[in-house]
């Protein structure tokens, strides 16, 4: 127990809550960290809660009851998010991204923090309200982001593979055709991380074809999992029938021509900037 100051237990409380998104913290616990009574932490939380909404940092949410407590709900300035995806934006127009047979190079992006960050909090304001139990994403580039979208939520991530692992047990696996490989892929996702009547999100780097995001809720449906929703950093314009529709993304690459040396990304109007 560490007797402090308020000012020392706004900034320590701070940290906390805005390190640990949508974990809820009884008052008990900062009680016992600072040896701070419940309605003095009650006052600390209302000074906080001000702060928050007053510069666009998110809100403080005060659950009531003996299993309650306080937890942080993350938000973001749409100036400052506006700003980010045209930062992105931009660096994605660069012909130099396109690869040969009209792939995109987007790894650079799609690892860097400062972009899933924010990419994660449009998707998690997307889905806020469906309350998975767990996120989901395939191996490999799609994890980052995935993790982000999971911390917002304070839910674990559970990650498909393309080839199953010793040290994850027994797994279920699934043969499956992928839209832009254009071959067939195999899945695999441990029984360990997966409880029957689960909700889950799913989240990808890239929607071509859809055959991946179709993989996975049929996946899904052999845990009896409910898939509350799909998104993706990036979808392709083309083909429009896709082979899972009800997806969102943040992004839409609509020409990738390595003949021409022409590419083209606009935002999705999916995201209200």
């Amino acid at each position: 127990m560490i007797n402090t100051t308020r000012k020392l237990r706004l900034g320590a409380i701070s940290s906390i809550l805005t390190q640990n998104p949508n974990v809820l913290y009884p008052l008990s616990y900062f009680s016992a960290m600072f040896g701070s009574s419940k309605s003095t932490l009650s006052e600390d939380m209302t000074i906080l809660k001000e702060s928050f909404e007053t510069f666009g940092i998110g809100s403080l949410e005060v659950v009531m009851g003996a299993a309650g407590g306080v937890r942080y709900v993350p938000s973001v300035n749409k100036d400052v998010r506006r700003e980010a995806m045209d930062e992105i934006l931009e660096q994605l127009m660069s012909p130099s991204r396109i690869l040969p047979g009209g792939y995109v190079y987007t790894a650079d992006i799609l690892l860097t923090p400062k972009y899933t960050d924010k990419m994660a909090q449009i998707i998690w304001g997307w889905f806020r309200d469906t309350n998975p139990d767990f996120i989901i994403t395939v191996e490999a580039k799609g994890i980052a982001l995935a993790a982000s979208v999971a911390r917002l939520f304070g839910k674990p991530l559970v990650v498909a593979r393309r080839e199953s692992k010793l040290t994850e047990g027994s797994v279920v696996t699934i043969n499956y055709l992928s839209g832009s490989a254009n071959r067939m892929q195999k899945m695999s996702i441990s029984k360990r991380a997966i409880r029957e009547g689960q909700k889950t999100l799913i989240i990808d780097d890239f929607i071509a074809g859809g055959g991946t995001i179709r993989a996975i809720y049929d996946i899904m449906k052999e845990f009896s999992v409910d898939v509350v929703g799909c998104a993706a950093a990036i979808s392709t314009k083309e083909p429009i029938k896709k082979r899972v529709n009800d997806y969102k993304s943040i992004f839409i690459l609509e020409e990738a021509n390595s003949d021409e040396n022409n590419i083209s990304f606009r935002l999705s109007p999916d995201i209200d900037l």
